[in-house]
């Protein structure tokens, strides 16, 4: 890096730090973290437990972005007067070192990016993640497992929680359909790029013939829904089914029909639970699940007619990533319109770039550039 690099990258950095300001808004958010803290005085504010709950949930999230923008606006701030002193004085030691740290500020200012984009109304929340194999039979059943495979890891390597709320095998290999629960941290912010149609090409392990096949699988994303949510659903306007459990669990698996599956006739929206041994509780999941889905459907509804897309095309239909094993090796993403070549690092859960720049892709409306 020389000096005209590293004076166009101050410049960058100033521009997003300006702009990351004006979405963020740090001077509210210190009259609203203040607003907060005077309720706590109130008793009263105590006495309602659950709105107390809420009102301290939004505490703790406003002071965390403003926390992470005041440590990037600091270090961009600290870069620039750290040059400016150092071309005054001829500090050729401390240029070099500030030429060597440049990645770690850019890298601060990405990451403040992203926390911008995950500012949604529904992003801090956890998220229902569910993959269902297209047709190609146990091909596309295996391709669903490796996809799971990924997003555990990816859960686990960012120590996220992970439950698997239905979990169907396949006859010969692989998943029928599978429902799991992320929990952490803007889960669903990360996870909501990931709706959509997953294909993968390959040689199939099943084809004696080692021919090259492809296969798709749908992810679908819901976020966790509070229990505040209004969303009505009469019994009337569901069918459910109880079966057994097909998951590991010993006797009481094979003798009780502790499983649910919930229909909505209107939308034809189905889930699924088999988490647990009690019928009851399995049945409180999948109509939680159930709920997480229609708000989703609703909010991709109302994006749509928004953005002028007609109501027939809202759906699973568009594919959105290809993951390719043969003939060569590489993974593109429709929306970014990125390639990567980490392949194997990608399908073991290293997929944070790849959502970053759907992200970013998908958020042009938040001017990053002057």
């Amino acid at each position: 890096m020389d000096d005209y690099e590293y004076t166009e990258l101050l410049k960058n950095v100033a521009i997003k730090i300006k702009n990351i300001a004006g979405v963020v808004e740090p001077e509210k958010i210190k009259k609203r973290v203040l607003e907060i803290k005077e309720l706590e005085n109130n008793q009263e504010f105590w006495n309602d437990a659950a709105n107390a709950a809420v009102v301290q949930k939004e505490k703790t999230q406003l002071q965390r972005k403003l926390e992470k923008f005041l440590l990037a606006e600091n270090a961009a701030n600290d870069a620039c007067e750290l040059y400016d002193m150092s071309k005054d004085e001829n500090d050729e030691e401390s240029i070099a070192a500030l030429y060597k740290d440049a990645p770690k500020l850019e890298s601060l200012i990405r990451n403040m990016e992203i926390e911008v984009l995950l500012s949604g109304e529904n992003d801090a929340n956890n998220a229902i993640l569910s993959i269902h194999p297209g047709a190609g039979g146990t091909e596309s059943q295996d391709w669903a497992e490796i996809l799971l495979r990924m997003y555990k890891h990816w859960a686990q390597n960012h120590g996220f929680k992970v439950d698997v709320l239905d979990y169907q095998s396949g006859e010969e290999a692989g998943i029928k359909d599978v429902s799991i629960m992320v929990s952490g941290e803007n889960v669903y912010g990360y996870l909501k790029v990931e709706n959509g149609i997953h294909r993968l090409v390959r040689i199939s392990p099943f084809d004696s013939n080692a021919k090259r096949h492809t296969s798709f699988c749908s992810v679908m994303v819901s976020p966790e829904v509070d229990d505040d949510i209004n969303i009505v659903i009469e019994d009337r306007d569901i069918r459910i089914d109880t079966y057994r459990s097909s998951g590991a669990g010993g006797q009481h698996v094979n003798k009780t029909e502790s499983a649910i599956r919930i229909t909505h006739i209107a939308t034809n929206v189905i889930v699924q639970c088999q988490n647990d041994r009690s019928q009851h509780k399995n049945k409180a999941t999948a109509m939680k699940m159930l709920k997480s889905r229609l708000y989703e459907l609703e909010l991709e509804a109302q994006k749509a007619e928004k953005n002028g897309i007609p109501k027939s095309e809202i759906g699973w239909g568009h594919q959105i990533r290809s993951y390719v094993l043969q003939p060569y090796q590489q993974i593109k993403d429709s929306r970014s319109n990125q390639a990567y070549s980490n392949v194997s690092g990608i399908l073991d859960g290293d997929i944070d770039q790849m959502i970053e720049d759907v992200l970013i892709a998908q958020n042009k409306s938040i001017a990053f550039t002057e």
